[in-house]
């Protein structure tokens, strides 16, 4: 399912339908997955109480962004804006008592990318962006690929820039834009190495954004 990651991809995860999946207590809507086979995902995945997440495959790392609810580690508690990230083969036993929606991406980390993160972001500062009305709050960093999240005030325009590695975006409130369309709470969009765009918003958004994690490629900026 889009598997291709030399695509671009758009979905609304508010129209999308809740999956069940076999033997276990939540329901999933998946965004992407490499192959039949590959435990390499992005998806939304809604637990129910007393559920207990799943460990990704040894080959791969594991980013969540905690949308709703509660995630648990242990006795430490991660509320709606957590953001935690696994390298392959790290420890954890995560699970929540009274339910949440969680931001899955599992997928193949640099090999000595190796870092335990958990960012509480409600208690994290935000840093000025490049451009007026622009606020950002760094989430994650190695070699080429980023994790933030953007706050953009309403009218904050940004200059047309391309991508390298990709970039990726889950809209978490507010309506974000560029020139080619417009995307609410829930959008999730997918471009690949060198894609290149004009984002901005009238009325005000903050995002999750990843860059430099896909395929680099030969592909000229479109």
């Amino acid at each position: 399912m889009n598997a291709d990651l030399n695509a671009r991809v758009v979905l609304d995860t508010e129209a999308m339908a809740w999956r069940a999946t076999d033997g276990a207590r939540d329901d999933c809507k998946l965004l992407d997955r490499v192959d039949a086979e590959s435990a390499q995902t992005t998806s939304v995945v809604r637990c129910a109480p007393g559920c207990v997440l799943e460990l990704a495959r040894q080959e791969q790392g594991e980013e969540i962004l905690v949308l709703e609810g509660t995630l648990m580690e242990g006795r430490a508690g991660y509320s709606a804006g957590a953001y935690l990230r696994y390298p392959p083969g790290a420890s954890r036993t995560l699970h929540t008592d009274q339910g949440c929606v969680l931001f899955i991406k599992r997928y193949p980390f640099e090999p000595e990318d190796a870092a335990v993160v958990r960012i509480d972001t409600t208690k994290t500062p935000w840093f000025p962006g490049l451009v007026s009305g622009l606020s950002v709050m760094p989430l994650h960093q190695y070699q080429h690929e980023h994790a933030a999240l953007v706050r953009w005030q309403p009218e904050t325009y940004f200059q047309p820039h391309a991508h390298f590695g990709g970039e990726e975006i889950l809209v978490l409130s507010g309506v974000f834009e560029d020139e080619y369309g417009r995307y609410p709470a829930g959008t999730w969009i997918r471009s690949p190495h060198m894609s290149r765009h004009q984002p901005f918003s009238r009325t005000g958004c903050t995002i999750f954004v990843k860059t430099g994690h896909l395929p680099v490629t030969d592909r000229r900026p479109a």
